[in-house]
């Protein structure tokens, strides 16, 4: 629905870095719409980052000071469990122009599933997706009420541009 990917990247480096990082290994759809797309801006409001090093918008830069402000006494009451990478904790991994934040649910156990929770500045709401983060941004995509609406975003149909 985005059209075709430019980015493509293959080089698993930055990714097992940032994993080692944070003790978890992200969610494989996560990983290929990344390494698909780098660091890209989705209909004008999303903000979805490749770790590599080089780049200006760096996940992993972001991750790490999301997981700062989200970690704020004054944050925690927007989240339904803490921010981290601890099994059961959310961890941040796309930012919305609109005041959303999107997570990464980390699965109770191996045997879990990744879930994707969307939380809004502007009041203390969060939304548990039961999905995929594969199948919430093709939710989003379809204009779908994933707590993001794209609908205002992207009238014609969805776009990206890359983030310089």
């Amino acid at each position: 629905m985005l059209g075709e990917p430019g980015f493509n990247w293959t080089d698993s480096a930055p990714w097992i870095e940032l994993e080692r990082e944070f003790g978890i290994e992200f969610p494989a759809d996560f990983r290929e719409i990344v390494n698909a797309y780098g660091s890209v801006q989705i209909n004008n409001q999303l903000y979805l980052e490749h770790p590599a090093g080089h780049l200006m918008h760096n996940l992993g830069e972001s991750i790490r000071g999301d997981l700062e402000l989200w970690r704020e006494e004054d944050m925690v009451e927007y989240l339904p469990s803490p921010a981290g990478a601890n099994p059961g904790e959310l961890m941040p991994v796309v930012t919305a122009m609109t005041g959303e934040s999107v997570f990464l649910r980390v699965p109770d156990g191996p045997s879990s599933p990744w879930r994707v929770v969307v939380a809004e500045l502007d009041s203390p709401a969060w939304t548990l997706h039961e999905m995929t983060f594969g199948e919430w941004l093709l939710a989003y995509l379809r204009g779908e009420d994933v707590t993001v609406c794209s609908r205002n975003f992207a009238p014609d149909r969805p776009f990206f541009e890359p983030l310089s």
